[in-house]
Formats: structure tokens, C-alpha cells, sequence
């Protein structure tokens, strides 16, 4: 059994050129190759021809015994396909041939691959695309792609369209061309924003994730919109704390009063929201990773230094005065009320943060080594 490496050709120069179709053989085909090239030098069909004798070779290389023909059509038309269809069936009366692998060298004839299907098993389709005409062969592939696939347009085309058909709209209403391209350049800019950071995606895994919650019963459900609404709270207190000090202190001082008063509420709010992750894995596997336990500890670390920080800045500025603690007693224990300010409030909150910092490290740390004993003694 034999492979048919078989080129496909419409048009008038290689039949002219062959004079009898179809053309089989190798010496032949080398012969028709010279012939084809006086006839139409720049014609890709030299380059088809010499491609089916490179398979040839490959084939033989391997250990195949394979048959290089060529068939033609001398147009487009039905006949042609007829005609082609014919020459196929005669090559395969006069020989045992078990598989074809058809060599094109544009759209056009791979139209007709078809017929060589219809009649022999086809193996493969080599296209063949002269290096000068890639980018422009290339482009119609990617575009043909482009329009089938649904997703890319979708996201491509209908935005285009959208925007082309807001132009003019904007341009009747607002009386204004320039209006009208700002308007759709700024819904533009945001769609393209929404795609590039996956805003879409990241809204699509938020909105699953707390669909499974409220299914398998997640207590970090509602500890996440207890979260949240912390958060807004804490953004809220900022703002108004900050709002005087805009026009009258500097940018530095008006942060630093921003992250003073909203970073308690904002801590809280990290602490209630890994709470309701360390509840839920100690729930649903009797365990919690080392990562989960170390959370609420690095919160609140980072929360005392953003804090001292903020102090230090707004005492500089004289926006706050020095920490005061008032005199107490407790039976015959009592303790002076003493000042902290300045310098001193910095470092003490800072070393504050730093134990706490190396507290949730030991406590981490000492329950990572507890459980996979746990887990040992209860498969024991």
C-alpha cells in the first residue's frame, strides 16, 4: 500500500504546462516544476509542487512508498471539481493507495480538499504560504478565527459598535464633538480597564464564593459583610477627621490624620474577618493553619504602628496633644497619672507592635507542632 502526496491546483498554467493531467511521478513532477516556473515565475504553485516533493522524500525517508501527483482544474466551477474528482478516481483505479496527504498553497484549493476525503483517506493538509505573502496570508487566517469565535466578538466588536453609534448621539444631544468623544473615550477607558485588571472575573469569584458560603453554612460569610461594613466606617471616620485639615495643614498631616482615626476601625475590621476565617477551617477540618492564627496578630502589629506613626506626626503638628493617663488606685496599689508624647508615644507603640508581631509568631508556630502530633495520636 502506497501514500498519494497529491497537489491541488486551480487554474490554466500547470494544466497548460502538464498538457496531460493528472501529472504522476516524481521525474515528472520535478519536470513540471521547471516548466510552471518559466511559464509564471512569482506564481505560488512552484512552491506547491516542490512542497509535494519534499513529502515524497520525507515519506520515503521513512520507510513509505509514496505516489506524487497532481491534479488540476482549469477554473472554478463545478466542472473543475468534476474534472478534479475524475483524475483523483483514476489515480486511485491504477494504484493501491491506502491514504493521501493533500499540499495547497491557498484558500482556494483547500475548498476542494473535500473531494480527495470523499474518495481516500486523508492523513493531512499541508498549506503551503510563500514567505513574502505570510503576513498577509496570516492575516486573513487570524481574522477568519476571529470572526468565528463568539467570546472575541463579543468583547471586541460590540464595544466598537456601541461606541461608533454613541458619536453621533452624544454629537445631536450635547451639540458638541468634542463632548461627545470624551464621553465615549471615558466609557471606553473604563471598559478597557473592567477587561484588563479582570475586574469581571474577580467580581464572577467573589460572587461564587459567597454563594458557596451561604450554602455549606461559612461563618467568614458573615463575618466578611461585618468586615465591610467596619471598613466603611472606619473610611467614613477618616474622611471626616481629615476634611478640616485639607485646605489648612499640609498633605502629610492630613493623611496622617486620615490613618489615625480610621485605622482602629479598619484593624477591627481585618481581626473580624480573619476571625471568621480561623473559625471556619477550625470548623470544617479541626484545624487551623499556621497563616490563619498568624493574621489577627500582624493586624493588629500593623495597625499600632500605623498608629504611632500617625500620633507622632499630628503632635508634631499640634493637631493632638500627648497621651494623658489619669491617676488610678486599686485598694493600696495606686499609680501617678504621667504623660506620653512625642518620641516616647513612637516607640512605645512601635515595640508594642513588634512584641505583638512576635507573639502571633511563637503562637503560630507553637500550634503548627501541636497538630501533627494530634493528628498522629488520633490515627494511632
Amino acid at each position: 500500500m502506497s501514500t498519494l502526496v497529491v497537489c491541488i491546483d486551480r487554474g490554466e498554467i500547470v494544466a497548460d504546462a502538464a498538457g496531460e493531467l493528472p501529472v504522476v511521478g516524481e521525474r515528472t513532477v520535478r519536470s513540471l516544476v521547471t516548466d510552471v516556473g518559466i511559464a509564471d515565475p512569482e506564481s505560488s504553485r512552484v512552491n506547491c509542487l516542490l512542497e509535494g516533493l519534499r513529502l515524497a522524500r520525507e515519506l520515503r525517508d521513512a520507510g513509505e512508498e509514496p505516489v506524487v501527483a497532481v491534479v488540476s482544474g482549469v477554473d472554478e466551477s463545478v466542472d473543475a471539481d468534476r474534472d478534479l474528482a475524475r483524475q483523483l478516481e483514476g489515480l486511485l483505479a491504477d494504484r493501491a493507495i491506502e491514504s493521501a496527504v493533500v499540499v495547497t498553497d491557498s484558500t482556494t484549493e483547500e475548498r476542494v480538499v473535500h473531494v480527495v476525503e470523499s474518495r481516500v483517506r486523508v492523513d493531512g493538509v499541508s498549506r503551503v504560504v510563500v514567505r513574502q505573502a505570510r503576513d498577509l496570508e496570516s492575516t486573513y487566517y487570524l481574522l477568519k478565527q476571529f470572526l468565528a469565535d463568539e467570546d472575541l466578538r463579543q468583547t471586541v466588536l460590540v464595544p466598537i459598535g456601541v461606541a461608533l453609534l454613541a458619536i453621533p448621539m452624544f454629537v445631536l444631544f450635547a451639540r458638541s464633538l468634542r463632548s461627545a468623544l470624551a464621553a465615549v473615550a471615558g466609557v471606553t477607558g473604563l471598559f478597557v480597564l473592567y477587561k484588563g485588571l479582570g475586574v469581571g472575573d474577580a467580581l464572577g469569584a467573589l460572587t461564587g464564593g459567597v454563594r458557596d458560603g451561604l450554602y455549606t453554612g461559612r461563618l467568614s460569610v458573615v463575618t466578611g459583610v461585618i468586615a465591610a461594613g467596619l471598613a466603611l466606617v472606619g473610611l467614613v471616620a477618616g474622611a471626616i477627621s481629615a476634611t478640616p485639615l485639607a485646605g489648612e495643614a499640609s498633605a502629610l498631616v492630613t493623611v496622617m490624620s486620615f490613618l489615625f482615626d480610621s485605622v482602629p476601625w479598619l484593624a477591627t475590621a481585618a481581626l473580624t474577618a480573619s476571625a471568621g476565617r480561623v473559625a471556619d477551617e477550625w470548623l470544617h477540618s479541626g484545624r487551623v493553619g499556621n497563616a490563619a492564627l498568624n493574621l489577627p496578630f500582624v493586624v493588629v502589629a500593623v495597625g499600632l504602628v500605623i498608629r504611632g506613626f500617625g500620633a507622632y506626626f499630628l503632635e508634631r503638628a499640634g493637631v493632638i496633644g500627648p497621651l494623658r493617663m489619669p491617676a488610678t488606685g486599686l485598694g493600696v496599689v495606686s499609680v501617678r497619672g504621667f504623660v506620653v508624647g512625642g518620641d516616647a508615644r513612637l516607640v512605645a507603640f512601635v515595640v508594642a507592635g513588634v512584641l505583638v508581631s512576635l507573639l502571633g509568631v511563637g503562637v503560630a508556630a507553637r500550634m503548627g507542632e501541636r497538630a501533627p502530633d494530634e493528628h498522629t495520636e488520633s490515627l494511632d
